[in-house]
């Protein structure tokens, strides 16, 4: 999904406009990725961008996509991609994808389930061992239910990453 897309034609408030143009520089950057080393490292990369972005609060893709590119053994000369335009189309074409089947009202993440998506979940700090395995199969079962929509509070604590 691209947070740039998603809201290309959306009314939002100039702090947010002002940050997707960074947003779409990491998403063209993955999807690059994807089409020239395949879809096995897109995960690994997306970690690193977010290790280097949340717990390490760098903001400057300019700094964070090299660090994360050479964290995961990709040639540091992939980010380039992060500026060209050269793979919008699967990149877009993702997107509407992983929209078409959660619907136009969400943000990231997104997750599929036996051909059911939806928006999140939105965990911190992220769950281990049994937890994590008690929480995914309460995910899939809610998922499989036909007339699943919504779960949703507000948050009440930052982000903890550990």
């Amino acid at each position: 999904m691209s947070l740039a897309v998603l809201n290309e034609d959306t009314d939002v408030s100039e702090e947010y406009r002002a940050f997707l143009p960074r947003a779409l520089k990491y998403t063209r950057l993955v999807a690059a990725v994807s089409e020239l080393h395949g879809t096995d490292k897109v995960k690994p990369l997306y970690d690193a961008l977010g290790e280097q972005i949340h717990p390490g609060a760098s903001r400057d893709p300019d700094t964070v996509i090299p660090q994360a590119l050479a964290a995961v053994g990709l040639p540091v000369e992939l980010a380039r991609y992060a500026d060209t335009d050269e793979f919008d189309a699967p990149m877009r074409e993702s997107h509407f994808d992983g929209i078409g089947r959660v619907g136009q009202d969400v943000g990231t993440p997104v997750i599929s389930v036996d051909g059911v998506a939806f928006f999140g979940p939105v965990i911190s700090p992220a769950p281990r061992g049994q937890q994590a395995l008690d929480l995914w199969d309460g995910v899939v079962a809610v998922a499989s239910y036909d007339g699943f929509f919504e779960i949703k509070r507000s948050r009440t604590r930052d982000p903890i990453f550990d």
